[in-house]
């Protein structure tokens, strides 16, 4: 089996089962997408990653990067993993996934208003923040501009 780097395109067909397919070794798929090798092992052990294996070294696929860049967005918007992962095992590469895309419709549309009520609560303590920080700052110059008159 042979590997190439992220950036080579594959010119040889005998570089894994599927014909022409790009494999890249851990250290190179964590790089490219900032992520540790631990990070990478984990979402193995979780089933969410599957790659490939040359002895003890793991060779990622295109499908491996395209579901990698799925749990990094889901857990952007924050996603748990448990949902990234149900979202990802629905997918039927013949089907039409109408099973997969309403489930991560509705999982989107209740992170959405969990998202817009954590908003809308950092909006509050922000401003609260900000009230008490100009009421802070009107005291230090009170406080203050007796001692520099005082001292004129």
């Amino acid at each position: 089996m042979k590997l190439i780097s992220a950036g080579e395109t594959a010119a040889n067909t005998n570089m894994s089962a599927e014909a022409g397919e790009d494999l890249v070794r851990i250290g190179e798929m964590a790089k490219k997408y900032g992520v540790t090798l631990r990070t990478l092992r984990f979402y193995e052990d979780k089933g969410l990653l599957n790659p490939q294996r040359d002895g003890s070294t793991r060779l990622y696929t295109r499908r491996d990067k395209a579901r990698l860049k799925l749990i990094l967005l889901g857990r952007k918007v924050g996603f748990s993993l448990r949902d990234v992962k149900q979202m990802m095992d629905l997918y039927d590469p013949t089907g039409s996934n109408t099973k997969q895309l309403k489930l991560a419709l509705d999982k989107s549309e209740k992170q959405l208003a969990r998202l817009q009520k954590q908003r809308a609560l950092i909006d509050d303590a922000i401003n609260e923040l900000s009230g008490s920080m100009s009421a802070v700052r009107q005291m230090l110059s009170e406080r203050s501009a007796p001692q520099a008159s005082a001292a004129s």
